[in-house]
């Protein structure tokens, strides 16, 4: 198949790893050409995926992607982790301020970007199971709202017009803590709220053998069925592009084994926080995708 012929498929991907590594692998074969696109943050990316499958082939938050399946959106998510990370330091409050433990913060007011954001749903998991504190007993305070449309915040959410940074309403006083991801400030007086955060991420390791996942991707699930070979061929590209394990942790896991104990304890922690309008099974999730690629996705 000569070059003009390949199928065209806009990519919206922002992990560096991954996207360097896809748009290496992807000149060995013949079915497909992604053409990648600029969204920058790529969570930008994730609203018009779900809402107008703005793309043929998303990177997409795992938890975006879980109610996009559970609001029967056309999407085939694909049992690829694209970003991962260990989520306890990503809950901040100020040094300056009265001292905050995890237990303390029933009753307070926690600000993030939103109340679907996965590293958000993380947090607030690793709050109620490993601390006692659940969901309903804290103000979300938010700043947008889904990315899929149909879903309505629970009462415990109160989502604000406020021009002002997350840090800011920190040191403001308006919020008790804050839960913020890549984008955690370089601020000496904003810490983890869960005190040697990397030492007990660790030890959480240890215990539950889960990864945090963020992010996965997703392919329109109309391409995919009317393009099966290319599909495949994309599998078999991403198998090759997966950037290398480093040490113990492997933080870009492929294949539904690798990916079901987060996925499930994520689902677990979506179910507790009032997040999906029914339940949703790992194997559900991933059928779409294992009905056109078989069981070498397993």
């Amino acid at each position: 198949m000569s070059s003009a012929s390949k199928l065209k498929l806009t990519a919206a991907i922002g992990f560096k790893g991954w996207r360097e590594g896809l748009a290496r692998e992807q000149v060995q074969e013949s079915a497909f050409d992604l053409d990648f696109i600029e969204v920058n943050p790529i969570h930008r990316a994730f609203g018009p995926m779900a809402r107008e499958l703005r793309f043929d082939v998303s990177e997409m938050a795992i938890v975006t992607a879980l109610q996009a399946q559970a609001y029967g959106k056309k999407l085939l998510v694909l049992p690829v982790t694209i970003a991962s990370r260990f989520q306890h330091q990503c809950l901040i409050t100020r040094k300056s301020a009265t001292p905050l433990k995890p237990a303390d913060l029933a009753g307070r007011r926690i600000g993030v970007r939103a109340y679907t954001q996965t590293t958000g749903v993380w947090v607030r998991g690793i709050l109620e199971n490993d601390y006692g504190v659940p969901a309903s007993a804290i103000t979300w305070v938010t700043q947008e709202g889904a990315h899929v449309a149909e879903y309505a915040n629970p009462a415990w959410v109160s989502e604000q017009d406020d021009p002002r940074s997350l840090p800011q309403m920190l040191h403001d006083g308006d919020i008790d803590a804050a839960i913020l991801g890549n984008d955690l400030p370089d601020d000496p007086d904003l810490v983890p709220v869960i005190a040697d955060a990397a030492a007990t991420a660790k030890a959480w390791f240890a215990v539950h053998r889960v990864v945090p996942t963020n992010h996965v991707l997703v392919v329109r699930q109309d391409v995919a069925e009317a393009n099966p070979d290319a599909l495949r061929a994309l599998w078999r590209c991403l198998l090759r592009a997966k950037p290398a394990q480093s040490g113990e942790v492997d933080f870009a896991s492929i294949g539904i084994a690798q990916n079901r104990p987060p996925i499930e304890m994520l689902l677990e922690y979506c179910a507790q926080q009032a997040l999906l309008p029914q339940s949703v099974k790992i194997d559900e999730l991933y059928a779409p995708a294992r009905k056109l690629l078989g069981d070498e996705i397993l």
